[in-house]
């Protein structure tokens, strides 16, 4: 039947029938989700078909759900009957319930923080220094947010990895430096590091191929490290911001000053490791002190 033929409702009736206000209706036209069938040329009133009422509902409810309006239309617009509404639905929906398990874990580590006692988070945590030499490596930087660090991390020093058994081999812990803040708010930059064996075959790979994948070879200054090592499960965020925290606060009770940036560096394959095992160094660059170096317990 044609939109001429078939009976239409106004926009109060259709309001009423779909249990939506008048403003409710006119903002679902305006963003696009539900246009009317017919708007009079001259007074500009707005007709609706029955058949609209479902959709419109449909509308209203997944707004409930905050769910972004490019993600609204493809539901309603798939709405078919062959499932694959409800499947975008799930991934939605798969995709709140994650934030939120992140969130929850945010608000206990930042509960934790603000309490009366919340030095004992950093207790656990003992810190030691460390003379590294100078070393050669091969670098990819990126500006990326907290969410996608990790996968970038995982593949960038995969890719670094390739080209180093063209360089002389890997010759020490891959590493990552955090030149800026990498949060849900700030993108870094985050560079990730493989050290090499052979210079010269570093720089001349980098020379043939490092334009078109983005590596870099640069020399890694020799340097003083305080540091605290965790274990795989401490190293999801937000459990890494105490360990951070714990060897800033370290610096600051031993007069020590930071150099450079900081830096998460894995000794250990993190494929193999379990929950409980340490996987990773959280450093700090510091100046050179007459400090002792035993290990100390943060506090």
């Amino acid at each position: 039947m044609s939109d001429t033929a078939e009976p239409r409702l106004g926009i109060g009736a259709f309001g009423a029938r779909t249990r939506l206000s008048a403003k409710a209706l006119r903002l679902y036209d305006r963003l696009g989700l539900l246009a009317p069938a017919h708007v009079d040329a001259v007074s500009g009133y707005r007709y609706y078909r029955a058949d609209q009422a479902e959709r419109a509902r449909l509308v209203a409810l997944l707004r409930q759900l905050d769910m972004p309006l490019a993600e609204i239309r493809a539901v309603v617009e798939a709405d078919d009957g062959t499932g694959a509404a409800a499947g975008l639905l799930a991934a939605y929906w798969d995709g709140v319930e994650a934030r939120i398990a992140s969130q929850r874990t945010l608000a206990a580590y930042l509960r934790g923080r603000l309490s009366p006692r919340s030095s004992e988070m950093y207790d656990a945590f003992e810190i030691k220094t460390v003379d590294v030499p100078a070393q050669v490596v091969l670098s990819e930087t990126r500006h990326t947010l907290q969410p996608e660090l990790s996968p970038w991390i995982g593949a960038s020093q995969g890719r670094l990895e390739a080209a180093a058994a063209e360089c002389g081999g890997v010759a020490g812990s891959p590493f990552v430096v955090y030149h800026a803040e990498v949060s849900l708010e700030s993108d870094g930059p985050a560079e990730s590091c493989v050290p090499v064996a052979d210079e010269a075959a570093a720089r001349a790979w980098a020379e043939q191929h490092g334009r078109t994948r983005e590596l870099t070879v640069r020399v890694e200054p020799s340097q003083r490290l305080a540091y605290t090592r965790i274990t795989k499960a401490q190293v999801a965020y937000p459990q890494i911001l105490a360990a951070f925290e714990a060897v800033e606060q370290w610096l600051r009770g031993q007069g020590l000053h930071q150099t450079g940036p900081s830096r998460e560096i894995y000794f250990t394959d993190w494929n193999a490791a379990g929950p409980t095992d340490p996987v990773c160094d959280i450093a700090f660059p510091v100046t050179v002190s007459p400090v002792t170096t035993s290990p100390v317990t943060a506090v």
